[in-house]
């Protein structure tokens, strides 16, 4: 413990202050003649008062003053600075007897979770239960860490999409599944519904299912299962001559009008009330995806159109956005009430509802609609760098929007030679906007309304070694799920999968490992899946999904970080198939499947 010395000498003017004996009898004399006045006299001589309070407030700062100046220094202590932390090495685990394999498990948390989920495919759910879609037999309201969902052991899914009332899945085989209470009250699993039509992906509005099948055919149908039932049915074709029939369930068909030759639709995406319908050739429709609701806040990209104005014809019948003809629009996607595009040069649109700043713009008060695609201003994010941005995807939930962007550095006009070193090297961005008060920015910030892009640091500017080019490398995002009030980030970092696979890498110490994942916004059902309920605004790990696997590995508490496993051919039922792990953040719910 060190001990420091301190003095301090009063400057020269305060040592002249009267002394304190004389301020004593001073004060005496005062109070005396205080005591023998009477009312009369105060009345005679009204700033008496005045006058001995301001005495007594003197003689009160002398008093003090005369102590300080007996101030005799004294000793302080203060804490000696904190030793250097200590260097702890982990203890070698016994591995003595164990097979390779047992080997690479016992040392590699991220070898035991590749090999669990090529062992083990399925489907992890947790958040909301209230409608019984994330654990279908349980009556509990919260499921706080993940869980698997017993119907889907063993299955591998083409997609999955959750919302708080409802789920549907696309199997293997290309059938629709069902469950939760929105579908039916009285079901406790998944249930087939539309089958037989090769369906590929879903898309959720608020009362209905869209799916795509592999031919480029759109069907709709009610979420619930008494509409299907009693809703009209079409006639459907069958293998058996004359044997049409009708189908089992009630469904319409999206089909737009005027296509090319060829041309279909190969990608979908649905908000609350409007739909998103993207064809082979880059031409970007859009229909209503809601049947109590026609879309009223521009979502659907066409300035004018209102339940009145509509065409004659189907009310969800699709319209080409032809504000974007010449666009060759590459993505889509949707949020509740907003809807983004991308095309091949990189350039993103954006139109619908921007009370949150959703779209990439500040919000007007007077004009919290954008009906016609805009033109988001990327650039204006690099002003005064020396990076050129190109948006590379999109990505959009409730009322938030997130764009990746590639910024490649780039000599400027009367750059020295010199100075132009790692010209063209490429940074990887993720920008957010839109609503922030819950975390879903992922900037650390609780903001309300976001219009101008933010950058999310933790998401940005990362790079990592590749050993295998000798070269740093832009870690990219692989995937961003986008729920109502929280998202998933799958991060497209170097994998590994060949552990044990050949003589070279056959090592008892050669491990797989996957993808890191990371999440953050609302948790107040815990769809975050960490098992506490405060948000999170910044991207943040969550524990292994297989906790029973993950404790009977460490045999002690251990902090592992949960990860992806990437595509991979590996044997499922005695049959070799290519899959995947995916993320998807629903409204109030996610889930992690096997996908194909």
């Amino acid at each position: 413990m060190h001990i420091i010395r301190l003095s301090y000498t009063f400057p020269r003017h305060l040592s002249r202050l009267p002394q304190r004996t004389a301020l004593r009898s001073r004060a005496k004399r005062f109070r005396g003649l205080h005591t023998q006045r009477t009312n009369a006299t105060r009345n005679e001589f009204p700033d008496f008062q005045i006058l001995l309070r301001g005495i007594f407030g003197l003689a009160a700062c002398a008093v003090a003053f005369q102590s300080l100046r007996h101030f005799d220094p004294v000793d302080l202590y203060a804490e000696a600075p904190p030793a250097p932390g200590e260097i702890i090495i982990e203890k070698p685990r016994k591995t003595k007897g164990l097979s390779k394999e047992d080997h690479r498990e016992a040392i590699s948390s991220q070898h035991l979770q590749v090999k669990k989920s090529w062992e083990n495919p399925g489907v992890y759910a947790w958040g909301s239960n209230s409608g019984r879609v994330v654990a279908p037999d349980s009556d509990e309201a919260l499921v706080k860490t993940p869980r698997r969902i017993r119907y889907f052991d063993g299955a591998l899914l083409r997609d999955l999409k959750l919302d708080k009332n409802f789920g549907a899945a696309i199997t293997e085989n290309g059938d629709l599944v069902q469950w939760g209470t929105g579908y039916s009250k009285d079901t406790r699993e998944p249930i087939p519904t539309l089958t037989g039509k090769d369906l590929t992906s879903v898309a959720l509005s608020r009362d209905r299912i869209i799916t795509l099948s592999s031919n480029g055919k759109v069907y709709s149908l009610p979420i619930s299962r008494e509409d299907q039932a009693r809703g009209p049915k079409p006639l459907e074709s069958s293998w058996i001559p004359f044997g049409n029939s009708r189908s089992g369930v009630s469904y319409r068909t999206i089909e737009p009008n005027h296509m090319a030759r060829g041309e279909k639709i190969k990608s979908i995406s649905s908000g609350l009330e409007s739909m998103l319908l993207l064809t082979s050739k880059g031409r970007l429709f859009s229909a209503a995806s809601c049947s109590e609701e026609f879309p009223s806040r521009g979502e659907m990209g066409i300035p004018g159109l209102t339940w009145s104005t509509r065409p004659e014809g189907p009310y969800d019948q699709p319209h080409e956005i032809t504000t974007l003809r010449g666009f060759e629009i590459a993505a889509i996607a949707t949020g509740d009430y907003h809807s983004l595009a991308l095309d091949k040069e990189g350039r993103a649109f954006a139109f619908g509802d921007n009370t949150c700043g959703q779209l990439g713009f500040d919000p007007n008060a007077e004009s919290p609609y954008i009906n016609a695609p805009s033109l988001l201003p990327i650039s204006r994010l690099y002003s005064g760098t020396s990076l050129s941005p190109r948006v590379t995807s999109i990505s959009a939930g409730g009322a938030n929007s997130f764009f990746t962007v590639d910024a490649t550095r780039v000599p400027q006009p009367g750059e020295a030679q010199g100075n132009r070193t790692g010209s063209g090297r490429i940074t990887a961005d993720t920008w957010a906007c839109g609503q922030g008060i819950l975390g879903t920015l992922g900037t650390g910030r609780w903001t309300h309304i976001q219009g101008m892009p933010v950058k999310i640091k933790a998401l940005s500017g990362l790079f990592e070694w590749d050993e295998s080019k000798n070269v740093a490398i832009p870690i990219r995002l692989k995937r961003l799920s986008v729920g109502s009030t929280h998202a998933s980030a799958t991060m497209d970092n170097v994998t590994y999968v060949q552990a044990g696979n050949s003589t070279a890498t056959d090592s008892q110490n050669d491990t797989n490992w996957g993808a890191d994942v990371v999440w953050w916004g609302g948790n107040e059902y815990y769809q975050l899946g960490m098992g506490k309920r405060n948000n999170v605004p910044v991207p943040a790990y969550i524990a292994p999904l297989d906790s029973v696997a993950e404790r009977e590995r460490a045999k002690k508490k251990e902090d592992h970080r949960f990860q992806i496993t990437p595509k991979h051919k590996v044997n499922v039922g005695g049959r070799r198939v290519s899959m995947e792990q995916r993320v998807e953040c629903g409204r109030m719910c996610s889930a992690v499947y096997s996908g194909v």
